[in-house]
């Protein structure tokens, strides 16, 4: 009986080992996001300048999104009228659950870029860098204050 009792303590720490690794793998699995299409970095890029778009809506596209409501009403307002703006992301670059495109914006004054901007993944899906945001921000008159 004894050796009974041990080898079901050697079944159970090999099954132990092989939750926890299972359980590490899933935790990597979980963490690592999927990488980013070209469309759907556009979408954010195009969603953040749409001026149909109220500013809640907007700050759901920026990692936290809610600190820059006063920037996004201004660009917003700036671009009722401003004509459309397009947006073409390349070179996709994922690292974790970062992203980072090269996008030329083209606007009524013409194109700008290629420049780098970035994306975090997150429950919310792929959220904008604020640095990024802030980058589009100034463009739209409406920059971020340290």
């Amino acid at each position: 009986m004894t050796a009974c009792g041990s080898d079901n303590s050697q079944d159970s720490t090999p099954t132990g080992t092989t939750t926890a690794t299972s359980a590490a793998a899933a935790a990597t699995s979980a963490a690592a996001a999927p990488a980013p299409t070209a469309e759907e970095l556009q979408a954010t890029l195009n969603g953040f300048v749409d001026p149909a778009k109220p500013t809640a809506e907007k700050e759901k596209l920026v990692v936290g999104g809610d600190k820059r409501a006063a920037n996004i009403d201004t660009m917003t307002k700036g671009l009722a009228n401003y004509g459309t703006i397009t947006f073409t992301v390349a070179d996709i670059k994922t690292e974790g659950d970062q992203a980072t495109g090269q996008v030329t914006i083209t606007s009524p004054h013409g194109p700008a870029g290629p420049m780098p901007l970035t994306w975090q993944h997150s429950a919310a899906g792929w959220q904008l860098s604020d640095a990024s945001a802030c980058q589009i921000l100034a463009m739209g008159m409406a920059p971020c204050q340290p």
